[in-house]
C-alpha cells in the first residue's frame, strides 16, 4: 500500500499489545456526512449539514460536504484498507437522509441498498460491523417542518428509523448505536450555533438535550424485539478539571462536569437529571413530562466514550491556560492521556456501566506528504500514550472491549471544513487518493502483534 516507515516510528508493540485480552476489538471509525458524500445522489434527502454548508461564513474554509471523502463511490477500497490495516471492526453511521429523505414517510431503497453493500464489503472482509443512527445528519424536511430536535415530535420519527434499520439489519451488524455525542448535537448546534442548525438560545439546547435523550430511549425500545444484537449510545467525554485548587475553580469544574457528562450519565443510568445542574440553569431547564425519565433510563448492552482531552476550568480572567505539558493537537486540544484512565475508572466507580467501548480517540494533526510518506510522528505518540492509558485502566477493572481511532480518513471537520486531519489515511481532496500515513503502519503493527496469526 505504501513504504512501511522508517524504525523511528515503527517501535517494539510486543508488551503494549500483550497488555489486552485476546478477544479486544480493534477498530477506527467515521460518520456519514464526514467521508460519504453523493449529498444529493440515489434519492438521498437534503441534511441539516447540507443546508448549514450553504450558509455564508459557516464552515472556516467554506467548503460543504457535497463531495467528502467521495466514501458513497470508494466502499470497496475503503474497505480494503481496513483489511490491510487488520481491523476486526468499523464504526460507521447510517445518513438518516439517504435512507428516509423527508425523516418520515417512505424508504428511500437506494439508500438501504447503499449500506447493504458497506456490509457486504465488511463481510467479505471480516471485519465487524459496529453502526450509528444518528451521527448529526437530521433530515432538512424535519428542521423545516417540527424546528428540527427542539420538537418532541422527532422522538417517534427517530424510533421509528430505529426501528426499520434494525429490522434490515440487526442481524448483520456486531452493534447499533442510537446517537452519537448527543451534547454536540444540542450545545455546539442549538447554543453556540458552532454547529448545524445554528440557533444560539441556552433554554432552546437544553429542551434539545432533553428530546434526544428521550429519542435514544425510544430507539432502544422500538429496536429490542427487533434484534438480538447489543444496543447502546455513544457519548463525548471530556473530564473537567479545576484549573487551580480554590473553590471557584472547583465549583465551576463541577459545573462543566454537570453539563457536559452527568447531564447525559444520570438520566440513563440513575433516573434523573443532576439536581445541582436543574437549580443552576434555572428558567433554561427544560421541560420534562411525567413518564420521560423511564423512557430514557432504558438498559443498555454498551456504553461507546469518545475521547481527546480534558476541560481545564479556570475562572481567572483571562482563563488560565492548560499546561499542555506534552502538547497539543491541531484543534488546539491538550494531550493528556493521564485523564483517560482516571475517567474510566470514574465512570466504573460512579456508575456501573455495560462494557465500555473507546468509540473515538484520536489527534488533529498538521500532516504533510513528504517523499510518499506522512511522517505523522505526534500522532503515532498520541496513540501509544492513550492506549496505555487505557491498559492501565482495565488492569484497575474498567471493563473496556475495544478502541476505535478516529478517524479513518481525512475528512470534513465539521465547522472546520477540510482544514483539520484525523485519519490514519491522507486523503487528497483533489483526486481523492488515500495514502497510509506513518501512524496507520504503527497501528497495523499493534494490531499484528496482538493477532499475529493474521496474515500479510
Amino acid at each position: 500500500m505504501t513504504t512501511a516507515p522508517t524504525s523511528d516510528a515503527s517501535p517494539d508493540w510486543a508488551a503494549l499489545a500483550g497488555r489486552f485480552t485476546p478477544n479486544f476489538v480493534w477498530g477506527s471509525a467515521t460518520s456519514a456526512a464526514q467521508i460519504e458524500g453523493a449529498a444529493f445522489e440515489d434519492g438521498k434527502g437534503e441534511s441539516i449539514w447540507d443546508r448549514y454548508c450553504r450558509e455564508p461564513g459557516r464552515i472556516k474554509d467554506g467548503s460543504n460536504i457535497d463531495v467528502a471523502c467521495d466514501h458513497y463511490h470508494r466502499v470497496k477500497e475503503d474497505v480494503a484498507r481496513m483489511k490491510w490495516l487488520g481491523l476486526k471492526a468499523y464504526r460507521f453511521s447510517m445518513a438518516w437522509p439517504r435512507v428516509q429523505p423527508t425523516g418520515k414517510g417512505a424508504w428511500n431503497e437506494a439508500g438501504f441498498a447503499f449500506y447493504a453493500h458497506v456490509l457486504d464489503e465488511l463481510q467479505a472482509a471480516g471485519i465487524q460491523a459496529h453502526l450509528t443512527l444518528y451521527h448529526w445528519d437530521l433530515p432538512q424536511a424535519l428542521h423545516d417542518e417540527f424546528g428540527g430536535w427542539t420538537s418532541r415530535e422527532v422522538v417517534p420519527l427517530f424510533a421509528a428509523y430505529a426501528a426499520e434499520v434494525a429490522r434490515r439489519f440487526g442481524d448483520r451488524v456486531a452493534s447499533i448505536a442510537t446517537l452519537n455525542e448527543p451534547w454536540c448535537v444540542a450545545t455546539l448546534g442549538y447554543e453556540t450555533a458552532q454547529f448545524a442548525p445554528g440557533i444560539t438560545d441556552r433554554g432552546v439546547s437544553m429542551q434539545v438535550s432533553h428530546h434526544l435523550m428521550m429519542a435514544h430511549g425510544a430507539a432502544i425500545v422500538a429496536m429490542r424485539p427487533l434484534t438480538r444484537t447489543p444496543l447502546g449510545v455513544v457519548l463525548n467525554h471530556t473530564p473537567s478539571f479545576a484549573a487551580e485548587p480554590i473553590e471557584a475553580d472547583r465549583i465551576a469544574a463541577r459545573i462543566d462536569d454537570g453539563l457536559t457528562l452527568r447531564w447525559y450519565m444520570d438520566p440513563i443510568f440513575r433516573g434523573s437529571y443532576p439536581a445541582d445542574v436543574i437549580a443552576y440553569l434555572g428558567d433554561d431547564a427544560p421541560k420534562i413530562e411525567a413518564q420521560d425519565l423511564a423512557l430514557i433510563q432504558q438498559p443498555l448492552d454498551f456504553l461507546g466514550v469518545n475521547f481527546y482531552t480534558r476541560s481545564f476550568i479556570s475562572t481567572r480572567q483571562p482563563g488560565m491556560p492548560a499546561p499542555g505539558k506534552m502538547g497539543f493537537t491541531d484543534m488546539g486540544w491538550e494531550v493528556y492521556p493521564q485523564a483517560l484512565t482516571q475517567h474510566l475508572l470514574r465512570l466504573t466507580r460512579d456508575y456501573a456501566p455495560p462494557p465500555i467501548y473507546i468509540t473515538e480517540n484520536g489527534m488533529a494533526n498538521a500532516d504533510e506528504v513528504i517523499d510518499g510518506r506522512v511522517p505523522d510522528v505526534a500522532r503515532i505518540a498520541y496513540l501509544r500514550s492513550h492506549l496505555e492509558a487505557l491498559a492501565t485502566a482495565v488492569d484497575l477493572g474498567a471493563d473496556v472491549r475495544g478502541y476505535f481511532y478516529w478517524s479513518l480518513l481525512d475528512n470534513f471537520e465539521w465547522n472546520s471544513g477540510y482544514t483539520k486531519r484525523f485519519g490514519l489515511f491522507h486523503v487528497d481532496y483533489g483526486t481523492q487518493q488515500r495514502l497510509a500515513k506513518d501512524s496507520a503502519h504503527w497501528y497495523r503493527g499493534l494490531i499484528k502483534a496482538h493477532q499475529p496469526h493474521q496474515p500479510g
